[in-house]
């Protein structure tokens, strides 16, 4: 997995693109959690069109994640995600867990 930090109009876009499983989680976390310390409260957003798979492991991290960004008020979505992916986060329900856009710009309000 790749994740690459880009600040578009103060908020934080984490670009994702292979697979989010269990080899990948331990960075994919750190990832966020770095983001999420350095936008000091601004938005993180992460950019899912690059991820082909999530498994279980990866919706955990995702899962971490949301609960971190709501417990400190950091709002916090996912963007752009491929269809494959996106069946998996309706199937799973996380897309009534995790704000969900279908694209980073709408995500940050554009």
């Amino acid at each position: 997995m790749k994740i690459e930090a880009e600040q578009v109009r103060g908020a934080t876009v984490l670009r994702a693109s292979g697979r989010l499983d269990g080899t990948a989680t331990a960075d994919f976390e750190k990832a966020v959690i770095d983001a999420m310390a350095a936008a000091g409260g601004a938005r993180v957003v992460v950019d899912m069109k690059g991820v082909e798979y999530v498994s279980s492991a990866g919706l955990r991290s995702l899962l971490l994640a949301a609960k971190r960004a709501k417990g400190a008020g950091q709002p916090f979505s996912v963007a752009s995600l491929s269809p494959a992916v996106k069946e998996i986060f309706e199937i799973s329900g996380f897309g009534s867990i995790i704000p969900t856009h279908a694209r980073v710009e709408d995500a940050l309000g554009a």
